[in-house]
């Protein structure tokens, strides 16, 4: 029988990334959607620059991050004994960065999609933006934020070179489905890659069927 471990682990990794990288993506979305501020361009560009750059020089970038010599992983090493190199813990941050950006982008289409008619008759009737955040902003945004973390999550899955760079492809502790797969296709175990291939393809697909759908039906509480 296959070895199915490397899919529960990129399950695991991609639930995780997607569940990490959910709040900053909402909140930056929220602030580029209603708010108009200087520098408001330059965060869109920050938060979509993920999608273009190539996965090497985003492993890079988060390697001098977070590397044991990186700027943020030389603290952790030092004070707190911690290292995300060559973890899965290391593979879910390089997954977060990696599908960002899908989560941004489809957050920010469902806030500027909420009729800010609504928005506005909640102020005068006293709201203040916290609570018309979560009273009207966000349920009405809900399917398009569903879409996001949806594609998100099967962006996650597939991610072979920042994971790569920053996890490795350590059997049985970071080596993912994706990785797998080059592994049995270069040492010819092609049953192993037709299986893991199959059903990461089946997931993609029901996936991404799941949001179109998803997507259709939404109308924003109209």
């Amino acid at each position: 029988m296959p070895n199915l471990a490397p899919l529960w682990l990129t399950l695991k990794v991609a639930a995780a990334a997607t569940a990490l990288s959910l709040g900053l993506a909402v909140a930056c979305a929220w602030l580029v959607a209603r708010r108009r501020f200087p520098g408001r361009e330059l965060l869109d560009a920050l938060c979509t620059l993920p999608l273009v750059l190539p996965p090497t020089v985003l492993g890079y970038y988060l390697i001098v991050l977070w590397g044991r010599n990186g700027w943020l992983g030389s603290f952790l090493h030092d004070h707190l004994g911690l290292s995300l190199m060559f973890t899965w813990q290391g593979a879910v941050l390089a997954a977060s960065v990696v599908s960002f950006p899908l989560l941004f982008k489809s957050a920010r289409a469902a806030f500027e999609s909420v009729p800010p008619e609504y928005e506005q008759a909640a102020r005068i009737l006293g709201d203040h933006e916290m609570a018309l955040f979560w009273r009207i902003t966000l349920p009405l945004a809900g399917r398009g934020l569903l879409a996001g973390v949806m594609l998100a999550f099967a962006r996650a899955m597939g991610d072979f070179g920042a994971t790569l760079m920053v996890a490795g492809n350590i059997e049985g502790r970071t080596q993912t489905a994706a990785m797998a797969v080059f592994d049995a296709v270069a040492a010819g175990n092609y049953p192993l890659a037709n299986t893991l291939v199959a059903i990461m393809s089946i997931t993609c697909v029901a996936i991404l069927v799941a949001t179109n759908l998803l997507m259709a039906r939404r109308g924003y509480g109209r």
